[in-house]
């Protein structure tokens, strides 16, 4: 479904001619379109590039939030359990981590699925002709388009679920549940 995501955020319809159709209607005449005129395989443009995108995300993601954290306990030796704030910051920096570390492999990613299919070219063809073309035309920023925006979206939600987490793995540890027992207690 990214690759419809994709078509359906970079189409161009103006509100101001009621004449123009835009040239999907909505995420199933998309999928209908894209199958129909480029085959079942486009739904799975670039999910490789997908699953990369991801996996650097989640790396670069908990990894600077386990080391931001165990920094704070070096700075506060004092702490049993930081603060909820202290976590929300350190969950918004290591929010932001993620899109700063995958941001050309997402713009590549978008690029691919925004394109129409080219018969008899392989995928790894493709994602060199995206790179090298952004490069010669428009610079190594390109690289970086849209990271402003994915950093805002992204990163206040990482300080949230790092700050919840933090506070029911503390309730869950308060718990102290025994195998023996058939009931909690505090």
């Amino acid at each position: 479904m990214e690759v419809v995501k994709i078509r359906l955020q970079a189409q161009q319809h103006s509100l101001a001619d009621p004449m123009e159709i835009p040239r999907y209607r909505n995420a199933a005449h998309a999928v209908y379109t894209i199958v129909r005129e480029e085959g079942v395989a486009t739904l799975y443009r670039g999910v490789g590039l997908t699953a990369l995108r991801q996996a650097t995300n989640q790396g670069a993601n908990f990894t600077t939030y386990q080391e931001l954290k165990k920094l704070a306990h070096k700075y506060q030796p004092d702490l049993a359990e930081l603060p909820s704030y202290q976590h929300m910051v350190i969950g918004l920096i290591s929010g932001a981590m993620g899109p700063f570390s995958n941001a050309p492999v997402d713009t590549i990613k978008t690029r691919l699925q925004k394109a129409t299919y080219e018969p008899g070219t392989s995928a790894f063809q493709k994602v060199a002709a995206i790179a090298k073309d952004m490069w010669k035309q428009e610079g190594f920023r390109s690289f970086y388009k849209g990271i402003t925006p994915r950093v805002l979206r992204v990163a206040p939600g990482q300080a949230i679920v790092f700050a919840v987490y933090e506070r029911v793995r503390a309730t869950i540890e308060r718990l102290n549940v025994s195998p023996s027992q058939d009931h909690y207690t505090e």
